[in-house]
Formats: C-alpha cells, sequence, structure tokens
C-alpha cells in the first residue's frame, strides 16, 4: 500500500509541483511560468489525440500526430513524453515522465488527464 502525504500549506505548494502517478506521487521545486508553457505543451497535446480519436484518412487509419516533448531543466530535470499516435483517446493516454537531479532518477508513466488537473491544482494554489 502507497500512502501519499498531501501538502496544503500554500507558500510550499507554490514552490513545489506535485504529480500523482498511478502508485505513489512526486513533489518538486517548479516555477508557475514552466508550468503554464507544460499546461500549454500538454493542452495542444489533447488537441492531438482528439485528432487521432476523430479523424481518419480514407484509408481508415488515423492521420499521424507529432509527438509530445516537453523538457524542463531548473533543480531537477524534467521530461514529458507521449506519443498520440497510440492511443484511442485523449482519457486512455499515459505519458512517460522522466525527473532527475544529480543523485537520482526517476521513470515511470502518468496518466495525461491525471497530469493536467495537478498542473492546474499547482497553477490555482500559484496565481
Amino acid at each position: 500500500m502507497v500512502y501519499v502525504a498531501r501538502c496544503f500549506d500554500k507558500e510550499l505548494m507554490s514552490n513545489h509541483l506535485t504529480l500523482n502517478l498511478v502508485e505513489g506521487s512526486v513533489s518538486f521545486s517548479f516555477s508557475p511560468q514552466a508550468a503554464q508553457e507544460l499546461k500549454a505543451a500538454l493542452n495542444e497535446l489533447m488537441q492531438s489525440l482528439k485528432a487521432v480519436a476523430a479523424k481518419t484518412s480514407p484509408g481508415g487509419k488515423p492521420s499521424p500526430q507529432r509527438p509530445m516533448e516537453y523538457r524542463y531543466t531548473g533543480e531537477v530535470f524534467l521530461e514529458i513524453f507521449c506519443n498520440p499516435n497510440i492511443w484511442p483517446t485523449p482519457f486512455a493516454a499515459k505519458v512517460l515522465l522522466t525527473i532527475r537531479d544529480a543523485t537520482i532518477r526517476l521513470t515511470t508513466e502518468a496518466e495525461l488527464t491525471r497530469v493536467l488537473e495537478d498542473i492546474n491544482q499547482y497553477l490555482e494554489y500559484a496565481g
């Protein structure tokens, strides 16, 4: 069983982004500006996923969409990758998440919709 500690201190929350994973969570220093950029990249990814789900070419295959790759370097390095062509709907999509610093590296999958919710919650507290 995984226990997730949640912090409701607004000052701490405004400096740290918490991403909820399938099992557990990870929290790290992240700026509101970077969160806005990540949100824009994820919204663009959602549009690509919707295009794949809704449109097909005359041969019955979806129009290929470019993969999304987001990178952030601050106290930690964050990379989020998703190939929209392999997911049937935006709600089924997962992203590959890599977070690392000088001493640790975490690579895992996260649900796209959950990451979007976490970013929105972070921006609400940071705003």
